[in-house]
């Protein structure tokens, strides 16, 4: 099958996307991508590409058709709005010119923003292909969540644009159950609307590492809480602080986060003026092929969402990556996130936004023994191996590809 994915972010740029990508691939399909240069998180092309530079790329085997858009810059609003209007606009006006050939689905990958859908609408004209739509991230409602958009009239009219694009799909894919009503009420008939969850790369899995590893230089000594992911403001960093803090007089717990993005400025001045410098260690961000070597390194690992109805609904996309390298996890958010922890019996969930009640979930996994964190840790291994293993999840997509482009047939 001739499968065109649209995304806004792909390769180099760290993304689910990419190892969906090369799954397909891996299958026999024939997949191409396109998508924009790649700017996040820095804001700026990453090395090597601009606006004349690597327009098209293979991928191991993956064709990639770039177009041209703002970098995101520093991620304010009038920036992020650019960006993400620039590459619909662009993708719009350029795909049915560069992706040649004909496609037998169009499969739209969703993390935000959600005008990704625009140039694949435009693609289902003028290449008579359906649309599989894979939501990641729920708009209007994150907008709102993370306070990026307050206007009730703005986020209408995103509202309404949701509904048109959704309308446009044959299918909408979700990452938890939780988005269903959400997507329903944009005007999406419940039998189009399919649970499909993230999975992690197969390089997730636990390790064992050499003793003289680099990554283990990079540690300090004592019991270690690993945060890796978005520094953003839906994590939440002032909760994760404020119980650093409330731990301060336990020398031996330290706080280990890995990652970049835009509040990263902000948690570095917040840990000087908390006088946390011996607890909390920002070591930036490092390639997705040693996260299951550095969580081999963790005692324990630490999921965050802001306290927001829309967060509530989502899985965090860490969840199955932590899972899946048996580690106990610490989850300081509510809902869904939640409730995947609690039901693997992986680690502790607790209310999102309460530094308290994580302070103490942390403390009672730096009481638990060795063995005690080992056995959890197993217990999220074979919750992600049931329910969100990457083959298993490969043949779910498959199925409704086939479906969805035998109903194409159909109609010709």
């Amino acid at each position: 099958m001739r499968v065109l994915i649209v995304t806004q972010h792909f390769w180099p740029e760290v993304f689910r996307i990419n190892d969906l990508a090369l799954g397909l691939l891996e299958r026999g399909h024939l997949v191409t991508v396109l998508t924009g240069i790649p700017n996040y998180p820095e804001g700026r092309f990453s090395p090597g590409y601009g606006l004349f530079n690597n327009r098209r790329q293979n991928y191991n085997g993956v064709e990639v058709v770039r177009v041209p858009l703002l970098p995101r810059g520093k991620g304010g609003k009038i920036r992020l709005s650019l960006n993400y209007l620039s590459f619909a606009l662009c993708a719009s006006i350029m795909a049915p010119l560069i992706c040649h050939g004909k496609f037998d689905l169009i499969f739209v990958y969703e993390p935000s923003p959600v005008t990704v859908g625009l140039p694949a609408r435009v693609l289902k004209k003028v290449k008579s292909a359906p649309i599989l739509f894979w939501v990641q991230d729920l708009w209007p409602e994150s907008l709102s969540a993370t306070g990026a958009i307050r206007s009730e009239g703005i986020l209408n009219m995103v509202g309404w644009l949701v509904r048109f694009i959704y309308r446009g799909c044959d299918r909408v894919l979700v990452q938890s159950r939780a988005f269903f009503p959400s997507i329903e009420r944009h005007g999406v008939s419940r039998s189009r609307i399919e649970y499909f969850p993230n999975s992690a790369e197969e390089l997730y899995r636990p390790v064992v590492l050499e003793r003289e590893a680099a990554e283990r230089a990079l540690m300090p000594t004592g019991f270690r809480v690993m945060f890796a992911g978005n520094i953003g403001a839906a994590q939440d960093f002032g909760t994760i602080l404020s119980a650093a803090e409330r731990l301060k007089d336990h020398k031996d717990i330290q706080w280990i986060i890995l990652g970049d993005g835009r509040m990263r400025s902000w948690v570095e001045k917040e840990v000087h003026a908390r006088g946390l410098e011996n607890s909390v260690h920002l070591l930036g961000r490092y390639p997705i092929e040693t996260m299951p070597r550095f969580f081999s390194l963790a005692d324990v690992l630490l999921v965050t969402l802001r306290k927001e109805p829309a967060f509530e609904l989502t899985i965090p996309a860490r969840v199955q990556s932590y899972l899946a390298c048996g580690k106990p996890i610490v989850a300081a958010l509510d809902g869904e996130g939640a409730r995947v922890i609690e039901e693997a019996r992986a680690g502790i969930a607790c209310p999102a936004g309460n530094a308290e009640v994580l302070a103490g979930a942390i403390l009672s996994m730096y009481e638990k023994s060795e063995s005690e964190r080992g056995a959890i840790g197993l217990n999220g291994r074979k919750y992600f191996e049931r329910h969100f293993e990457r083959s298993m999840l490969l043949d779910r997509l498959e199925g409704w590809m086939n479906e969805l482009s035998g109903e194409k047939f159909k109609k010709h």
